[in-house]
């Protein structure tokens, strides 16, 4: 029986349209043989932590270069927190 892999929602929050550092990082987790989901751009907070729920994820990661990312990270882990999904561990670039 083979484990799980490492599952990870790799997002785009707030209006920073640029997603190359995101692909770049979502193809370096898949080639480290993690499991990774993409949102997309232009998430909230509520969109990424739901979409973690739902996707039963091990890990988010954030890429945000508007410079918001103080309120980004500090919002995603409050909903994960009223979610009781704090175990969800929250990396990112910005």
């Amino acid at each position: 029986m083979s484990e799980r892999k490492v599952r990870v929602i790799v997002a785009k929050p707030g209006l920073d349209g640029h997603d190359r550092g995101a692909k770049v990082v979502a193809r370096a987790l898949r080639d480290a043989g993690m499991e990774v989901i993409y949102t997309g751009l232009r998430q909230t907070p509520e969109q990424i932590v739901q979409a973690a729920v739902q996707e039963d994820a091990d890990a988010i990661g954030i890429s945000i270069l508007s410079g918001a990312h103080e309120y980004y990270f500090g919002r995603i882990i409050e909903l994960l927190k009223e979610r009781k999904a704090s175990d969800i561990l929250v990396f990112g670039e910005a």
